[in-house]
């Protein structure tokens, strides 16, 4: 694990909305305005974007904890752009806070986490079990 930055550094991650994020379950449309899932992956990738850069050949990042709180809608066709902010590395796990918003509207908040592992091992831990 290589890791160029400082505590403080940000990446931002910028996802335009679409039908495909709309908050929809089993028994159908919810609301037309992405769902606070789609905010989570997204606000996942933005914190991956230190792990792209910090991992090895040899090494794969995998998420370990997220939180959000969904605080405002993002619209179709509205673009959220996402800053993750490098809040602490602790051993092989990276962990940021994030802000997402429309313009100056916040949309959502929270922290990501993901540890950098070595393939060989995450492939062990993630294999089915032999009965």
């Amino acid at each position: 694990m290589n890791n160029p930055f400082q505590i403080g550094d940000t990446k931002l991650y910028q996802k335009l909305v679409t039908a495909a994020d709309f908050a929809r379950f089993e028994d159908g449309l919810v609301h037309a305005v992405c769902s606070t899932f789609a905010l989570a992956q997204a606000a996942e990738w933005a914190g991956r974007l230190f792990v792209l850069e910090m991992k090895e050949k040899d090494e794969e990042g995998v998420g370990t904890f997220l939180t959000i709180s969904h605080k405002g809608p993002a619209f179709e066709s509205e673009t959220i752009a996402i800053v993750a902010t490098l809040k602490a590395v602790n051993g092989h796990e990276v962990i940021c806070s994030y802000e997402a918003r429309v313009g100056d509207r916040l949309v959502a908040d929270g922290e990501t986490g993901q540890k950098i592992l070595k393939k060989e091992k995450l492939a062990k831990v993630l294999a089915p079990k032999q009965a």
